[in-house]
């Protein structure tokens, strides 16, 4: 190719640019030498709706994690915002003297926030009965949801990490497993959390007598596939004089882990409990004792969108499906009742999908056009509810430290998604004029820094605009 024939290409590429991009944003991404082809702006003005920035608006993309606001806003749409996920305790046999002939159930509902202090709650209510004694067995019912027999997606190498965590309709804990690494002058004594012994640790580390840091501050671990669950193998040297290490990992799947806390909870409320844990759906002649409820909706979807947990996400997108279609739930009948959903708002089509709710796919495909009108549709019907449950710029969330020492501190509440060649940014800037923005940045590419450097430059150009 000739030179002029180069400039000529280059010269139109850069008409186009600034046919669709303000002179400064387009002059940034010429700059960055970005691939226009990689990458989606759409930057609407929210007092008149006028368009400020568009660059290959209504091209699909992978979301990563931009994908909750599509799956949060259309629960909170399905159920309203004061939702909260019920777990039902029955009982059945005979209640005489202060002991029960009998068993206790537990139906779960996918609440995905269920823990220690909540089991801690429902065995003193348990007691509040006048149950004293369960002669029976702890029957728990996870038939709410089509459950997966795996414990991790194995998304990615780092399979036992937290988001990672497949979703179950009796969640524990986050689904993560605890243990603490305790190492002294005698030994090294690994601590398990709510005495869960469905998964092994083998403890091969050896204490030495040097300071605590590298090589002897931190163990060698191995997660090693077993079955349902993962094996841990600790190796390798560490200091006496270290702090004990606390490790939180998905590890086993979650009702083993509830069902011996529930267990000693029960023996902590002093109500005798020896029975064994049974995985059955409800018997018909089961009787309800009593009913514990999450938080509120908006609470876990505020938790969700800020920390871009990927676990609640799934259980939010779980749910849909079993409201419209019945359970037990799966992600098929969850991808069908979210394009209802949202189609029926008119702020999603065709071109978009929406896979597991949660991002953590490159199936997923979502337009910068669809998430301003999302994030358009939800502030209109929430108000600061929806504003307030994004990671505030500087702040919170997964932007605590992003614009932490920026002028966008406090300007900017967004939500950001980020995978292996997707970095995406969507959600609403404020100007230090007093413009509002709605604003969706997606790259999708090699060398995603590319991807967050040209959207902490237009934001920040957006807040100084």
């Amino acid at each position: 190719m000739n030179i002029f024939k180069k400039l000529l290409i280059l010269s139109c590429s850069t008409l186009l640019l600034e046919a669709t991009l303000p002179v400064d944003i387009s002059t940034m991404v010429q700059k960055d030498k970005i691939n226009t082809g990689n990458l989606s702006i759409l930057i609407k003005d929210r007092a008149n709706g006028s368009i400020i920035a568009s660059l290959n608006p209504d091209t699909p993309r992978v979301p990563a994690s931009v994908a909750k606001i599509a799956t949060c806003y259309a629960a909170l749409l399905e159920f309203g915002k004061d939702f909260k996920w019920p777990t039902q305790i029955f009982y059945r046999g005979n209640l005489k003297e202060g002991t029960l002939n009998g068993d206790i159930i537990v139906k779960a509902f996918g609440d995905p926030t269920l823990r220690a202090t909540d089991i801690k709650e429902i065995t003193k209510k348990i007691k509040s009965y006048g149950i004293r004694k369960i002669s029976g067995n702890l029957i728990i019912d996870r038939s709410f949801f089509k459950n997966s027999p795996k414990i991790t997606s194995g998304y990615d190498k780092n399979y036992v990490s937290e988001y990672n965590a497949m979703p179950d309709a009796l969640m524990f804990n986050d689904h993560l497993n605890r243990f603490v690494i305790a190492p002294s002058s005698k030994g090294v004594s690994i601590k398990r959390s709510y005495g869960d012994n469905s998964y092994k640790i083998v403890n091969k580390l050896k204490v030495v007598n040097n300071k605590c840091r590298a090589p002897y501050a931190w163990p060698k671990i191995r997660f090693l596939k077993s079955g349902s669950g993962v094996d841990v193998v600790l190796e390798g040297k560490i200091s006496k004089s270290c702090k004990p290490i606390v490790m939180n990992r998905v590890l086993s799947m979650p009702y083993k882990s509830f069902s011996t806390s529930f267990a000693s909870y029960l023996a902590k409320a002093g109500v005798e409990f020896n029975g064994n844990l049974v995985l059955a759906t409800t018997p018909k002649d089961a009787k309800l004792l009593y009913t514990h409820y999450s938080k509120t909706l908006i609470k876990i979807v505020s938790k969700t969108l800020k920390k871009s947990n990927n676990l609640y996400a799934r259980h939010i997108f779980l749910i849909l499906g079993a409201k419209r279609y019945g359970y037990p739930a799966t992600i098929e009948k969850s991808q069908k009742a979210i394009r209802e959903i949202l189609g029926a708002k008119g702020v999603m089509d065709s071109d978009d999908f929406i896979y597991n709710g949660c991002g953590l796919s490159k199936k997923a495909r979502l337009k910068t056009t669809t998430a301003i009108k999302i994030l358009d549709s939800a502030y209109n019907n929430l108000g600061s509810d929806w504003v307030n449950a994004l990671s505030i710029a500087g702040v919170d969330g997964t932007l605590k430290k992003r614009f932490a020492h920026s002028v966008v501190k406090n300007r900017a509440f967004m939500k950001t998604g980020t995978l292996k060649r997707a970095k995406n940014i969507a959600g609403f800037v404020n100007s230090t004029s007093g413009k509002s923005y709605d604003v969706a940045i997606f790259y999708n590419g090699a060398k995603i820094w590319l991807g967050k450097d040209i959207q902490d430059k237009i934001i920040t150009w957006l807040v100084k605009h």
